[in-house]
């Protein structure tokens, strides 16, 4: 596993892209996280941009238990749900990188009532990269 400046959690499977979102799906599920959207970047940007990229792909994933917890102590934490999750491929290889949700945190300023969840959410998405790290067909 490695990270991404700041920004989450990374890992490189070696597999195409569809094969590498079906595993990351199956790594979410196993931490409680469900996916609840699916953004093709690349389909997006050649139909509004007409232009090409790499496949890539974000999916809004979420923990309910966790979700429902913040936002009992803060309602306007929607506005950093789901926790998003990055999927692209570079060649034969994806890479994976889930969002830090204290990183996600610190742009809200200092919510101590916030703190553990994020916490959690971070183990949580660590472990999610940590599985998929070096993964092979």
């Amino acid at each position: 596993m490695t990270s991404s400046p700041s920004l989450g959690f990374a890992a490189t499977i070696d597999a195409p892209l569809d094969e590498a979102i079906e595993r990351t799906k199956e790594a979410l599920k196993a931490e409680g996280f469900g996916v609840l959207t699916v953004i093709d970047v690349r389909e997006t940007l050649k139909q509004k941009l007409d232009v090409e990229m790499e496949p890539y792909v974000i999916l809004g994933a979420c923990n309910p238990a966790l979700a429902w917890k913040g936002l009992q102590a803060e309602p306007d934490l929607g506005l950093l749900l789901p926790c998003n999750v990055t999927v692209r491929q570079s060649g034969d290889e994806s890479t994976v990188i889930a969002v830090d949700p204290e990183a996600m945190l610190r742009v809200a300023g200092e919510r101590p009532e916030l703190q553990a969840v994020a916490t959690e959410a971070a183990e949580r998405l660590r472990r999610v990269a940590a599985s998929l790290e070096g993964s092979r067909t």
